[in-house]
């Protein structure tokens, strides 16, 4: 099972999904692509930044185009700051489908100034 939430980005007020479990599985990438099946997933271009130890994926599909930020931490998240409907979508989906649970973020908590 992979947990996940849609909250805003730090210090941004752009939705994105962030992977809170089960990233650490060698097939993340995979159930990913299988998850999102139905939108047609292309992987464009693969980006290794090192200094930061994490893998950016430029991902473009049916519906539009979306970043996929996985670093050695365990942690992942797909952004779409042009397309916020897009995140929905995907938020959509990936709710629907077994293998993943989406967890509920509290806003009340976030960095906005609502502590």
């Amino acid at each position: 099972m992979y947990k996940y939430r849609v909250r805003p980005g730090y210090g941004s007020d752009k939705l994105l999904i962030e992977f809170v479990k089960g990233v650490e599985k060698d097939t993340f990438l995979k159930d990913i692509k299988e998850a999102l099946s139905q939108i047609n997933l292309k992987f464009e271009e693969t980006e290794d930044l090192w200094m930061n130890n994490e893998v950016l994926y430029h991902i473009n599909s049916s519906e539009g185009k979306f970043s996929l930020l996985k670093d050695v931490w365990d942690c992942a998240f797909i952004m779409a700051d042009e397309n916020q409907e897009f995140v929905k979508r995907i938020d959509h989906i990936l709710s629907k489908n077994e293998c993943f649970i989406r967890e509920e973020f509290d806003y009340s908590k976030h960095e906005s100034g609502k502590k």
